[in-house]
């Protein structure tokens, strides 16, 4: 059980220390989160946040620093954004490519990189806040609005630098990943708030009460769908040849080669969301009430509701998730290389000829699986709106995509507590 893994882990000095540092960064970044930062008319920016889903949800993978406005207020979002685009160009760029090849030297000097793509896509985020997407929320009073903006901007970029070296920290010294914790704490932080305020509606009579208790049985049952495709993978066989090197036999031995059902994890969905959002970005630059505007705002955004104008919306987004999916899945697992690999090592699977055969093979059986979950991720974007329709509940301010983010952080950090714990002969609530 779980319960006894973590009472186990709290006997170990040495794990019991690493979970007393990484709670007390995490309160380090609440704090922060509460720190605002001038010239912000809070009334102002509560009005720029209704009705738009892709603040919310940057909003509450920060744990509400954004509607905070707060130091914190990008959070580690230009971090995974630095870093989803290193991935990519490790592909399209052979230097990047080969340091990803070179071992920890490589790696470390890919991390550098992303440390400073990072400090610049936030400083770029920092001045389109308060310049394009809250400028309306802004009141810089006598004081002059260029240095206002460069001032806020870099606030925001240093808070977005300290978080970085925070998660790095935790990685280092603590349980689990840093970046990833750092995600999940503002994603768990934001759930009182919410249970808050879905009990008081229920109280007040706005939603009837088994309306709520609908959303709470989806939420439960979402969340046991995504325990089961994050722990879901299609084992293929690998059979190794025997070899006789001097008086020794090699190999004979059996093993499997796992694809996970989400291979992707959750950068499909921060692209699909990202990609989805250019549209509106683009209805801002008319004005809000022009008929660009209008039009867009109307059939290419996320309302409060499913109605006829949000189908082609829902479609749009759902599609372009898939394909993400394929796409970064094909980026992190190629076929080719997994069968010469397993050709240099004397591995074949069994009923199908190394080489050429085996990557056919395997790409055969990794699009079955990544259109599982592609279909699944498409279903995690769309739960809101699901929701809505389903329980009448508006504004939940708690998305599919924030519990995959939460519940796979979590199982990874226990998957972490659990090996530690294994080293020592304490028996894991993974079995």
């Amino acid at each position: 059980m779980i319960f006894d893994t973590l009472r186990n882990a709290w006997s170990v000095k040495s794990i019991r220390q690493k979970i007393i540092f990484t709670l007390l960064m995490l309160l380090v970044f609440r704090i922060g989160a509460h720190i605002p930062v001038p010239f912000v008319n809070h009334e102002n920016l509560a009005r720029i946040f209704e009705g738009n889903a892709m603040l919310d949800l940057m909003n509450i993978m920060g744990g509400n620093a954004l509607s905070k406005f707060s130091v914190f207020a990008l959070s580690i979002i230009p971090y995974v954004t630095a870093s989803i685009i290193m991935n990519l160009l490790t592909v399209v760029v052979p230097y990047l490519g080969r340091l990803a090849k070179e071992g920890n030297d490589g790696r470390r000097k890919i991390t550098q990189y992303t440390r400073y793509g990072t400090v610049i896509l936030g400083f770029v985020q920092g001045l389109a806040f308060p310049a394009g997407f809250v400028s309306d929320a802004i009141d810089f009073g006598t004081f002059p609005p260029i240095l206002g903006t460069l001032l806020m901007a870099l606030i925001l970029t240093a808070g977005t630098a300290f978080l970085m070296w925070l998660g790095e920290q935790i990685t280092e010294k603590g349980i689990g990943n840093g970046i990833s914790l750092i995600i999940f704490a503002g994603i768990v932080a934001s759930l009182p708030g919410t249970a808050f305020d879905i009990s008081q509606r229920v109280a007040e009579g706005t939603i009837p009460w088994y309306s709520a208790a609908g959303m709470v049985l989806i939420l439960t049952a979402l969340i046991a769908g995504i325990v089961f495709v994050q722990e879901g993978q299609r084992k293929i066989p690998v059979q190794y040849a025997k070899r006789v090197v001097g008086r020794k036999v090699y190999g004979g031995q059996s093993s499997h080669i796992p694809l996970k059902v989400n291979q992707a994890g959750v950068i499909p969905l921060i692209f699909g969301f990202a990609m989805i959002t250019i549209p509106s970005m683009i209805g801002s630059w008319f004005g809000k009430g022009s008929s660009v505007s209008n039009f867009i705002e109307t059939w290419m955004s996320m309302g409060d509701s499913i109605t006829v104008f949000s189908i082609p919306f829902m479609i749009v987004l759902a599609l372009m998730i898939v394909f993400f999916t394929y796409f970064y899945t094909g980026i992190t697992f190629n076929p080719v290389d997994v069968a010469d690999n397993l050709k240099k090592q004397g591995g074949f699977i069994p009923g199908i000829r190394p080489g050429r055969p085996t990557s056919d093979y395997l790409a055969k059986i990794l699009s079955r699986v990544t259109l599982a979950g592609g279909v699944f991720l498409a279903i995690i974007a769309l739960m809101p709106m699901i929701i809505q329709a389903v329980t009448g509940i508006t504004k939940l301010g708690l998305g599919g995509t924030s519990l995959l983010i939460a519940v796979s952080v979590a199982l990874d950090t226990m998957k972490q507590m659990e090996s530690q714990l294994l080293q020592r002969s304490y028996g894991g609530f993974l079995k």
